[in-house]
């Protein structure tokens, strides 16, 4: 199985504390970036592409450099990675030579549960799914969240500024290569986000959702949110 991780952005709302790349941040004493690589080789993902963008050289020398051992490492440049992240998924679209592949956060923490479980659903050819949380969540963090609004396990609207909705997105997809074809519809329609891409696709019936029940995961916008993440995943590993 291959997936893209999208290592592209410059993560402007961490810097308050740096102007680096907050995935060259540590994370529970690992580089946030290596973190996610790791989970998804854990996962059983076996080739992956990273997308550089800003920083590239040194988000590249920080991954060249770590023992990623059963994995093959590849890289994609977005040089618009100003742009949003849909650009940076379009990036990688030669890498992919599979019927089916992972898209990743790079700056999302997550246990390796998830991504199997996306790995495994059973699905058409032409379809893709969507890690979604359905757990209640603070009003303040559903204002920042991307949403979605399903009709069984088919995601039928997907937005952050959707007001009816069931539960939000994760940032952890295995689509097929459809997602390409709605990315570039979705651009030619002046939307660049991997969402305009994912709302192509559930318009046409082809976006599914899996819940990702108690597992944990984290995005890490801010640097408080990657302090409150070190936190919880630290339990979850002294329980584990």
């Amino acid at each position: 199985m291959n997936a893209i991780v999208l290592a592209a952005g410059n993560g402007d709302r961490f810097h308050n504390r740096t102007r680096d790349s907050k995935l060259l941040h540590p994370f529970l004493g690992q580089p946030l970036l290596l973190r996610t690589l790791d989970t998804v080789r854990d996962a059983g993902v076996d080739a992956i592409t990273v997308v550089l963008g800003y920083q590239a050289d040194r988000v590249r020398a920080l991954v060249e450099g770590a023992a990623t051992p059963g994995v093959k490492i590849s890289f994609a440049l977005n040089p618009d990675w100003r742009l949003e992240n849909g650009v940076s998924v379009l990036a990688a679209r030669r890498s992919i030579d599979t019927e089916r592949f992972a898209v990743l956060m790079g700056d999302h923490v997550f246990e390796p549960e998830v991504l199997r479980r996306l790995l495994q659903f059973s699905m058409r050819s032409d379809e893709s799914v969507l890690a979604v949380d359905a757990r209640p969540v603070a009003p303040a963090v559903a204002a920042e969240a991307t949403k979605v609004r399903r009709d069984d396990s088919r995601i039928v609207a997907i937005g952050k500024d959707l007001a009816d909705y069931d539960a939000l997105d994760t940032g952890m997809f295995v689509c097929s290569p459809l997602l390409f074809e709605a990315l570039e519809a979705s651009r030619a329609q002046g939307d660049t986000t991997l969402s305009g891409g994912i709302g192509q696709l559930a318009a046409r019936g082809l976006m599914r959702a899996v819940e990702v029940g108690n597992a944990t995961w984290r995005d890490i916008d801010t640097v408080s949110d990657l302090e409150a993440a070190e936190s919880v995943l630290a339990a979850t590993s002294e329980r584990a």
